[in-house]
C-alpha cells in the first residue's frame, strides 16, 4: 500500500509541476511512460527485496500475469495522480 500511496503523490507532483500548455494527451503519454518506469522499479522492490513471495496489492494467484497487472495498477494510479496534480495546477493559476 505504501508503494501505491508513494506512486500517487510523485504524480501528482509531476502534474502540478508540469509546465507549459495544459495539453491532455501529452500529459497522458508522459505519465504512462513515467508510470510503467515506476511501476517495474516499485514491483521489483515489492516483490524482491521487501517481501520476497508476494507484491503490494494481492493478485500473486495469477502467477507471472500478476507482475504485469501490478505494473499497470501503478500506470493507472500515477496518472490519475498526474491528472489531480495538473488539475491542482490549474486552479492554482486561476486564483488570484
Amino acid at each position: 500500500m505504501w508503494f501505491e500511496l508513494l506512486n500517487f503523490i510523485i504524480g501528482i507532483a509531476f502534474g502540478f509541476f508540469h509546465r507549459g500548455k495544459e495539453d491532455r494527451l501529452g500529459i497522458l503519454r508522459n505519465g504512462a511512460i513515467i508510470g510503467i518506469v515506476l511501476g517495474i522499479i516499485f514491483v521489483i522492490v515489492s516483490t524482491m527485496f521487501l517481501v520476497p513471495g508476494s507484491i503490494s496489492v494481492n493478485v500473486g494467484f495469477l502467477g507471472v500475469f500478476s507482475i504485469f497487472i501490478e505494473i499497470i495498477l501503478f500506470v493507472i494510479i500515477f496518472i490519475a495522480g498526474t491528472f489531480l496534480g495538473d488539475w491542482l495546477e490549474g486552479l492554482r493559476k486561476k486564483s488570484p
